[in-house]
């Protein structure tokens, strides 16, 4: 019997794991193929949702990223988003010491509001970048 339990044991984790390996995904994409993946996504939704409009959108935004996109210009966009959005959290830190030094509260929590979503704005910009 003792023998018959490993073997039972080792049969009953295959049996289990191999949905799990059977689940596991291809590596991510990343760059103009995670971006048409993106987009066929939308399209298969947009079906599903009966929204003609948005899915011919959708078929005419597909055909221009498979035309044009490359991973480099997609890579250089998304660098020159990153740039811009630390542009902009230096100008609103900058808008925010300025508030400060007069005191005014109701400015300040203004100028604090909007330094938070120009860095929301900015880390999404860097989490746009690693795709």
């Amino acid at each position: 019997m003792k023998r018959l339990s490993p073997l039972a044991l080792l049969t009953l984790c295959s049996v289990l794991a191999a949905p799990l390996m059977a689940a596991e995904q291809a590596p991510e994409l990343t760059g103009c193929a995670a971006k048409r993946q993106s987009i066929s996504t939308q399209i298969e939704q947009a079906k599903a949702h009966g929204n003609a409009e948005q899915q011919a959108g959708l078929e005419k935004a597909l055909s221009e990223v498979t035309a044009h996109c490359t991973d480099a210009s997609l890579k250089k966009e998304r660098e020159s988003k990153v740039l811009d959005a630390k542009h902009e959290v230096s100008k609103r830190q900058a808008d925010l010491d300025k508030a400060m030094k007069k005191g005014d509260p109701e400015k300040i929590n203004k100028r604090k509001d909007k330094l938070a979503e120009s860095r929301k704005e900015l880390q999404e910009a860097l989490d746009e970048l690693d795709k």
